[in-house]
């Protein structure tokens, strides 16, 4: 049967066909089944997750240096496997070490640390808790260390500790293995999983994939340079300028917190706000940590996030807030870890299937 001249042919080639609506449904019921999955196994997925991220961003090192000595890619897999551990040894060496040594002398000190900041807070005054007796400062340090040993000390919290510090061990060198595995097979894992994508899709995959590689890698180069400044520029003016007692873990906490979007930043000024406080014997400690806290703000914020993060650094904040406790909330670590990449994996899939152009195209445009 012949068509008649007068319809139009734009009818019958634009009309939705049964084979796409097909495959979009098993997207989308692929994806839910997905995010339920991570959901419930979301501790167990947490060593692939780590381990996987290593991996890929040591692909390009591995990917040059095949290239550059013309050798296999094992080859390059298992010497960048060599260097990450010696790295890794070099870090528990310096940095580990310190830190425990740090711990235990804050141990040892809790309560002078606790009345330090009570005597800042209340200066001086007593204080109610929970409708009782008044306290002062030296009675609410008193309190406090005898409920943290009372913690302590019960056996249903010494077997969650030690189950916790095994589990960690555990999880620990399940990931050392898993990096190997990764690192020496990460194409094939990858050629896998577009496998797995029906044929029609696999186009478009790959277009989405090639838009996403430079965003995540970016940005998690970013996220290690940011915490990495952080906290050596919080120990060069908390232990180094200001002398502040325990800066050594006030400086790691602050680059960890960073990782966080507002509240960490919020939550490591006050934490060293309050380890200035109790610290000082004038004014001057006080003016020295202000001006302090005001220029690593401002050199993160203003300065290295932009440059280093990228496009992530381009998204609202109010997106990646949410992004955050949603994810965190969802996923525990690993949405935490996955928050911002998947923000821009859905806001770069969706360029895509609009035949946007990309970011890289969209600054060459802007440039001229």
């Amino acid at each position: 049967m012949t068509m008649p001249p007068d319809e139009p042919r734009d009818c019958i080639e634009t009309a939705p066909q049964p084979g796409r609506n097909r495959d979009g449904t098993v997207f989308i019921i692929g994806l839910i089944a997905i995010a339920f999955l991570v959901h419930e196994l979301q501790w167990i997925l947490l060593p692939f997750v780590v381990s996987g991220l290593i991996a890929f961003l040591c692909t390009p090192v591995i990917e040059w240096g095949a290239a550059r000595f013309h050798k296999p890619r094992w080859v390059a897999s298992v010497s960048v496997f060599i260097l990450l551990m010696i790295l890794l040894a070099l870090a528990i060496f310096f940095i580990a070490r310190p830190l425990m040594q740090e711990l235990a002398h804050a141990a040892t000190s809790v309560q002078p640390l606790i009345e330090g900041f009570a005597k800042a807070m209340l200066k001086g005054q007593s204080i109610s808790v929970f409708g009782g007796q008044p306290m002062n400062a030296s009675q609410l340090a008193t309190a406090g260390v005898t409920a943290l040993h009372t913690w302590f000390s019960h056996p249903t919290n010494v077997a969650l500790i030690g189950s916790s510090v095994a589990a960690m061990l555990l999880g620990s060198f399940v990931a050392l293995v898993l990096l190997f595995y990764f690192l020496l097979n990460g194409p094939k894992l990858m050629a896998g999983m577009l496998w797995l994508a029906p044929e029609s899709r696999r186009p478009q995959l790959r277009e989405i994939w090639r838009r996403i590689d430079p965003l995540i890698r970016r940005y998690f180069i970013g996220v290690i340079v940011t915490v990495a400044y952080a906290t050596f520029a919080a120990y060069l003016g908390l232990g180094l300028v200001l002398r502040i007692p325990h800066a050594v873990v006030l400086a790691i906490l602050t680059g960890v917190l960073e990782l966080v979007p507002v509240f960490g930043p919020v939550a490591s000024a006050l934490l060293a706000g309050l380890a200035a406080v109790s610290a000082a014997k004038g004014i001057s400690l006080i003016i020295g940590y202000a001006i302090y806290a005001v220029a690593l703000r401002l050199s993160i914020d203003q300065l290295l996030g932009p440059v280093v993060l990228g496009a992530a650094a381009r998204l609202n904040p109010s997106i990646i807030i949410f992004c955050f406790f949603a994810g965190g909330l969802l996923f525990g670590i690993i949405g935490i870890i996955m928050a911002i990449p998947t923000a821009l994996s859905v806001r770069t899939t969706l360029s895509v299937l609009r035949g946007e152009p990309g970011w890289q195209q969209k600054a060459g445009e802007r440039a001229q």
